[in-house]
């Protein structure tokens, strides 16, 4: 028996890196996968991909800083499939900068494409995750558990979102909705984009990893993600799962 079957998901930047990665893994168990990204052409092909592969997907094109718009992506979603079940707020989008050079518009960027769209997604989600006893995966970052220089904006957002999860699993466990985070480490396109222009900064960072690697988005993070949507996690709530080789411990 497939570990998603029938079940329906939502997954914001859906339509690369970790995102797909994990639509993929989703699709693998049965899923009807609903991919939500910015990148009109890319999410097309992504659907695509899925529904070549016999899964039932939908592409969503949204711009998350659109804040009034996404309780729509829901209503859609549940339009098509007659529910939902699990919530993936993966996009994501910030800008490096010291800390003395951060601006407000880097932090605005940070908030507006993370915090804020995790926020109002859950809010329009939890009503219908109610009546599945659903689960929401939310997602955090190791630069904000562990202060990673240049990090700021994006840190601060992860960090928040950390706070949000860790509420939302307190008031929403009495309604059987599971709600997680991921910090993940993973071998996305964005990642060897920033490995390219950063080679050396990218040799330590893969160097501080006991595994000696950055893990696969669908093979390490869809997988487990998988895990976290499925009934198999069904006592696990307000915790953050560390898919990073080892690279952090949380205590």
């Amino acid at each position: 028996m497939s570990k998603l079957n029938g079940k329906t998901a939502i997954i914001t930047g859906g339509a690369g890196g970790i995102g797909f990665g994990i639509a993929k893994a989703f699709a693998k168990e049965k899923a009807n996968v609903v991919l939500v990204d910015v990148n009109e052409e890319t999410g097309q092909k992504a659907a695509e991909h899925l529904k070549n592969s016999g899964a039932d997907s939908l592409f969503i094109h949204a711009d998350l800083t659109d804040h009034a718009a996404l309780s729509s992506i829901v209503d859609k979603t549940v339009e098509t499939f007659g529910g939902l079940d699990v919530l993936v707020n993966n996009a994501h989008a910030s800008k490096m900068a010291s800390f003395l050079e951060t601006t407000k518009e880097d932090m605005d960027l940070s908030f507006n494409t993370g915090f804020y769209p995790t926020f109002y997604l859950m809010q329009a989600a939890s009503p219908h995750l109610k009546k599945t006893e659903g689960s929401i995966i939310n997602f955090a970052s190791g630069a904000g558990i562990n202060g990673d220089a240049n990090q700021l904006s994006y840190a601060a957002a992860k960090e928040a979102i950390r706070g949000m999860t860790r509420v939302a699993a307190n008031e929403l466990g009495q309604f059987g909705i599971n709600v997680n985070l991921i910090s993940p480490i993973a071998n996305s396109e964005g990642v060897q984009e920033w490995a390219a222009n950063n080679p050396e900064y990218y040799k330590k960072v893969l160097g501080n990893i006991p595994m000696q690697r950055f893990g696969d988005p669908e093979e390490d993070i869809g997988k487990a993600a998988v895990f976290l949507a499925s009934d198999d996690s069904n006592y696990m709530t307000g915790q953050t799962l560390m898919l990073d080789g080892g690279s952090t411990k949380l205590r």
